[in-house]
């Protein structure tokens, strides 16, 4: 709570680094709970998804964002089958 702000200027910023095959990033907050947040990435395919999440930077950027958090994240990998 309170850091809202701090962690979207950070994920901005992230949009702005031109990572290979990164698409998007949408953030949603919860009617049910405000301080709780769901956050989807899109890559442009599998292979630049793990090849980013692999990365020493991507580290780096994973630790940033942290400081914004309440606590570790929870992953849920997986694959866009339908959208427009």
């Amino acid at each position: 709570p309170g850091s809202e702000t701090q962690f979207r200027q950070t994920l901005s910023e992230f949009e702005n680094l031109k990572i290979p095959g990164f698409i998007s990033t949408h953030l949603y907050r919860m009617d049910a709970d405000p301080n709780e947040y769901f956050m989807t990435v899109i890559f442009a395919s599998k292979e630049a998804y793990q090849a980013n999440a692999e990365s020493t930077a991507q580290d780096a950027r994973y630790r940033q964002m942290l400081a914004s958090l309440d606590g570790e994240p929870v992953w849920h990998d997986g694959e866009i089958t339908y959208g427009r």
